[in-house]
């Protein structure tokens, strides 16, 4: 099942539906709807996001896009990295090395290596995360 049809709509958002459907119900079809009520959808989807409040109030998704403007959205930020450990082990000849990434996305790269000098493991890094997108 979708995730997003299984979530609870906020009360807002079911009130202004209720006034969405009652005016619907008074008007002929595709008559324009009140700039009253797109202030509200404006504002519910600043709060709740764009495609949380089209959807249940059947409102044109690029429409309510394009009545945000240059307004910040709300939005779920990615959870960066809190650190990176290297462990450096004693330099001795042909000493094992692993170096453990671990993406926001949930992806890991291990690199493991035996070697008497580090690779060039920021390039490693910087590769990889490229690809993550």
């Amino acid at each position: 099942m979708n995730r997003k049809s299984t979530l609870p709509i906020p009360e807002a958002i079911v009130q202004l539906q209720r006034q969405l459907d009652q005016f619907r119900s008074t008007q002929p079809q595709r008559t324009k709807l009140p700039e009253s009520l797109w202030q509200a959808a404006v504002e519910l989807a600043r709060q709740y996001g764009i495609y949380p409040v089209a959807h249940p109030l059947r409102l044109d998704y690029m429409g309510l896009k394009k009545r945000l403007g240059g307004v910040p959205i709300r939005r779920r930020k990615a959870t960066k990295p809190a650190f990176v450990e290297l462990i450096a082990p004693h330099a001795t000849p042909l000493e094992e090395c692993v170096i453990e990434f671990d993406a926001p996305s949930g992806s890991k790269m291990r690199i493991q290596w035996k070697a008497s000098a580090p690779r060039d493991w920021v390039s490693l890094l910087r590769a990889w995360r490229e690809a993550e997108g």
